[in-house]
């Protein structure tokens, strides 16, 4: 017979009814765990005290009573008083010894406090002669409670009057939260020290000293500005900053540190300097000072007038796998299927790497790229969120790796597990057609004089020459995958990346380099390196040239990453790349806000 659930009335506590529903817990066949797990939770014993206490708060709140004294702790000191002017009995003697102990000292002063509900910070009086030197209208005192953070406010000098005047106020500080401070106000003392003659230098250290209290006299703005709207403006940064290294901010204990790839969120862009922002993700809600994307432009130009900043677009030596002088190639044949244009693999000291074409058989493709219109300077980049709809194309995922990274084979391997969801651009080829080859399938098969016209209308993202056969591969070869309802995926060289960045094609960029062990662990790793000892031989001279080649791209194009892969092994870097092809697929990510207008 099953049992009945006991009936519950309105006046059941809530303990009461804890207890009960653990009473009522039966172990399942198939849920026993957690019927344990919630017979041992609702047993404990300080959840059964909690639940008391509720009760008795909420009792309070119904009966809402009111205190019979305000001050229990005085009436204890003068019964206290009275029994010791007197000779005491044992009793009285007893009771004074209660009176008189800490804990029901402690227990009175609660009760006091609560009585008199005195929650609030104790805030000290006025002086009587604070409004003596000026005018009642025309004066402000302003109290602010502030722990240990800043108060949020930044000062500047006026070059005409020579006032203290406040600059500007940070979003989510103590001035701000306050809403009494203003940008304008002119400021006159700080807990009632005068800064008329006070550097602004001064004044900002009274300030950052002073705890718990401060009082400021403050003379308002002829028009207080409206109180900051939250700004939806969101940038990516595409460079470090670390405002105690910047000599020029106004502030620099106001300043927003960060990194490149951060994404901030612009509060406001007031000052054309200086603008407040915060970075998206951090627990701390107020604004920090960073500067403006027109500032660092003007500063990052000057530093290449005067000869400490190099050129954004002076040439520099390419950090990614290419042909060399002293190489003697050990070509191999590669899979056709997989879409590889013109790979082959070699040795050089016994380093194996991934090879694609030198920058002079590439015949100046790069120059097809979109980058007329971009900014010499990297600064700061709008971005916006974006996620694939059902009814977009997939996005393009690109790859690019530095010396050692064997792109193409992470590429193969992560299309051959699922074929059906990812796949390769088919390239263009002038070489004849071998008898096992299908037009379509491993290449386009055009003569030379289709290539050359189509180099010249750039529709190749890349192209070159090897052994006197043009290969290439096409923007439709990438539209006619993304047709298909498949992600493409394509491996190509950085320069490539400018042509490809694109609200048609929203490519995620992955920046692959391998993990380069130091010289000390190198004999470690060659002896277990998969492949043999013929793959194990790298010389400390090839890690440089490794180590090297990943510094130089990421400073080269490390703005134009989504993410980087370091690569470990083949395995775990084809199951962290089957992660992030997934992901692209259900996720929101931040964007280039032109790629989402509409």
């Amino acid at each position: 017979m099953k049992e009945a659930m006991p009936v519950l009335t309105a006046g059941t506590g809530l303990h009461e009814t804890l207890a009960l529903l653990t009473s009522q817990l039966r172990p399942d066949a198939n849920h026993k765990e957690d019927m344990v797990f919630l017979r041992d939770v609702f047993s404990e014993r300080s959840l059964g005290y909690l639940m008391k206490i509720h009760e008795r708060l909420r009792q309070y709140e119904r009966q809402s009573p009111t205190p019979v004294l305000h001050s229990v702790s005085c009436l204890a000191e003068d019964v206290v008083d009275e029994l010791q002017s007197r000779g005491m009995s044992p009793e009285e003697r007893e009771l004074v010894h209660l009176l008189t102990s800490p804990h029901l000292m402690a227990l009175l002063s609660v009760h006091d406090t609560v009585a008199q509900k005195s929650f609030d910070p104790v805030l000290p009086p006025l002086p009587d002669d604070y409004e003596d030197e000026l005018e009642e209208e025309s004066v402000k005192i302003v109290r602010l409670v502030k722990n240990k953070e800043p108060l949020g406010a930044t000062i500047r000098r006026d070059d005409v009057t020579g006032a203290v005047i406040v600059a500007r106020i940070m979003r989510g500080g103590a001035a701000d939260r306050s809403g009494l401070v203003h940008v304008g106000d002119e400021l006159r003392e700080v807990n009632g020290v005068s800064v008329i003659h006070k550097r602004p230098d001064e004044i900002s250290q009274l300030l950052s000293q002073s705890q718990g209290s401060i009082t400021l006299k403050i003379i308002p703005a002829v028009k207080e500005e409206d109180r900051l709207r939250e700004s939806k403006v969101y940038v990516r940064a595409l460079f470090d900053y670390v405002p105690l290294e910047d000599k020029a901010t106004p502030c620099q204990e106001a300043g927003l540190p960060f990194k490149r790839g951060d994404i901030l969120q612009v509060v406001t862009q007031d000052d054309s300097t200086w603008w407040q922002a915060k970075r998206v993700g951090d627990s701390n809600l107020r604004a920090g000072l960073v500067p403006s994307k027109q500032f660092q432009e003007r500063r990052l130009a000057y530093r290449m007038k005067v000869g400490t900043l190099p050129n954004p677009k002076s040439p520099k030596t390419p950090a990614f796998d290419q042909a060399c002088d002293k190489v003697s190639p050990k070509c191999k044949a590669v899979a056709p299927s997989c879409g590889q244009v013109f790979s082959w693999e070699f040795y050089s000291a016994g380093l194996r790497r991934s090879f694609r074409l030198s920058r002079k058989d590439r015949q100046g493709s790069s120059s097809n790229g979109s980058d007329s219109g971009d900014s010499d300077f990297l600064t700061y980049e709008e971005v916006t969120r974006y996620q694939q709809r059902p009814n977009e194309r997939p996005r393009l995922v690109v790859l690019i790796g530095s010396l050692g990274a064997r792109i193409n084979e992470l590429k193969q391997r992560v299309i051959a597990e699922n074929p059906h969801r990812y796949a390769v651009a088919v390239p263009h080829t002038t070489r004849p057609k071998k008898a096992h080859e299908k037009e379509g399938v491993e290449y386009h098969f055009v003569n030379k004089q289709q290539f050359d016209a189509d180099v010249l209308n750039n529709k190749f993202i890349e192209h070159g020459e090897y052994k006197e056969n043009q290969y290439g591969t096409s923007i439709e070869a990438i539209r006619s995958v993304q047709s298909k309802n498949k992600m493409c995926v394509v491996d190509v060289q950085p320069e490539a990346l400018k042509r490809l960045r694109t609200a048609e094609f929203k490519p995620y960029v992955v920046f692959v380099k391998p993990r380069v062990p130091d010289s000390r662990r190198r004999r470690t790793t060659a002896a277990s390196s998969p492949g043999g000892a013929e793959q194990g031989r790298v010389t400390d001279e090839d890690l440089q040239e490794m180590r090297q080649s990943a510094i130089q791209m990421d400073q080269q194009y490390g703005h134009l990453v989504d993410r980087v892969l370091i690569k470990e092994d083949s395995a775990s870097a084809c199951t962290e790349l089957r992660s992030i092809l997934e992901r692209l697929e259900r996720e929101s990510f931040w964007v280039p806000l032109s790629w989402v207008r509409t």
